[in-house]
């Protein structure tokens, strides 16, 4: 008997409120959402999924296979790095374990050619790949000491970009200007995993991904990286064995930090980043939802790929109208039925993104000038947020910082946020 509705499993072994949007504008496109995830996880505060799953970070295999059995789900959709890592060893364990079960199939049908896996965690080989497909890409090599380092710098100059495998988000990246400062980024890139940190992590947080690098001082491998002059850019998209069936694109505006994740972006249309997502997903067979981060030169407008997110990313529930909405494209493409797209959230360029543009200024400008992304349909997810905000950061909430929906001046959060203000 078919499903009435395909199941999609988000995997995510963080806690991110970027998932729980997914989650939400997954149903939204008729999919029913399971999610495994660590516990307290901001999805739990929306309408979305129907059921959760515990990720256990001490066996993160064994959670994620359970929930795969439990689920059966059509669509396994990594949230963050760690758990497309997780779903790349889990395939790998099972091709030996249990090669004619489901789980492979599974992944590769919603990742991509299991061939292609150890391309995505490369930076150096995934730059090579996408430049072999005829993709506009930066000049990159892999640095393995410091006489690899300074012959770079002799034939590349400052200032360069320095990147170690297995990070994400920025924490591994490093722009330096001179040999003093690369030689310190490329000596602290390279490290271990401090033995105390991983340790910490292993008990309080249930993850163990750092402890063995600690243990065994397994040093991370550094990529040297040209550094191209202009603006950052993003694209997204929703893809079917090499085919992209969806895809958004942005300018970065904001940025939490130099190196870290955008906070406002602007929507475009290039179509060199649209040719580039192209022939990489061709090239690597993908599937699902994955990302990739441009340079757009300043003086030229040219667009270099620099590296792929493989997973969903902060820009991913976006519903922009057809063939700019990767939840429904998601959809038609598990399902097999065409659905027609609703209208844009928004018709403003400017995305400032919920809540990441507001945790990092809540006086920002963007806040006003741009289109919100606040769900106010999830009234217990804004909720959380407001109360994050509150307990972590020690800011105040203003009436034309955050407009206030009708369904939400009567909620607790949003009143003694109010209460707050006005006693100033």
């Amino acid at each position: 008997m078919r499903k009435t509705r395909p199941i999609i499993l988000l995997a995510t072994t963080e806690r991110w409120y970027p998932t729980a949007r997914l989650g939400v504008a997954l149903t939204n496109a008729g999919c029913a959402v399971e999610a495994v995830c660590p516990s307290d996880h901001p999805i739990a505060r929306t309408s979305a999924v129907e059921r959760l799953h515990e990720y256990d970070g001490l066996m993160p295999l064994r959670s994620l296979r359970k929930a795969i059995v439990a689920s059966e789900p059509d669509f396994v959709v990594p949230g963050d790095d760690l758990a497309t890592r997780h779903l790349h060893d889990l395939y790998a364990r099972e091709q030996i374990r249990r090669p004619e079960n489901g789980v492979c199939k599974l992944i590769e049908r919603s990742l991509g050619h299991s061939a292609e896996f150890s391309v995505m965690f490369s930076r150096a080989r995934f730059i090579k790949v996408s430049s072999d497909a005829g993709v506009r890409v930066p000049r990159t090599q892999v640095v393995e000491n410091l006489d690899d380092l300074r012959s770079w710098i002799e034939r590349v100059g400052f200032p360069t970009v320095l990147k170690a495998n297995g990070t994400s988000g920025g924490d591994g990246v490093r722009v330096v200007h001179n040999v003093a400062e690369a030689e310190l980024a490329f000596r602290k890139l390279r490290m271990p995993p401090v033995a105390a940190r991983a340790i910490k992590r292993a008990i309080v947080d249930r993850d163990t991904t750092l402890l063995l690098p600690a243990l065994f001082r397994q040093h991370r491998t550094v990529n040297a990286q040209e550094f191209i002059v202009g603006r950052e850019a993003t694209s997204a998209i929703m893809c079917s064995e090499g085919r992209v069936l969806a895809s958004v694109h942005f300018e970065v505006l904001n940025k939490v930090r130099d190196t870290g994740h955008a906070t406002v972006v602007r929507r475009i249309e290039n179509k060199e980043m649209a040719s580039a997502a192209e022939k990489v997903a061709a090239r690597l067979k993908l599937s699902g939802l994955h990302g990739f981060d441009f340079m757009l030169e300043s003086e030229t407008g040219n667009a270099y790929l620099i590296e792929i997110n493989p997973r969903a990313t902060q820009v991913g529930h976006l519903s922009l109208g057809p063939g700019r909405d990767l939840p429904a494209a998601l959809y038609q493409a598990v399902a097999g039925d065409f659905i027609r797209p609703p209208q844009p959230v928004t018709q403003n360029d400017s995305i400032a993104l919920f809540p990441q543009e507001w945790l990092r200024d809540p006086s920002s400008e963007f806040l006003k000038s741009a289109y919100h992304d606040v769900p106010w349909s999830e009234p217990a997810l804004v909720e959380h947020c407001i109360g994050k905000l509150r307990l972590h950061e020690n800011r105040r909430l203003t009436p034309t910082k955050v407009p206030p929906a009708p369904a939400l001046r009567a909620s607790t959060a949003y009143a003694a946020t109010m209460a707050e203000y006005k006693a100033e």
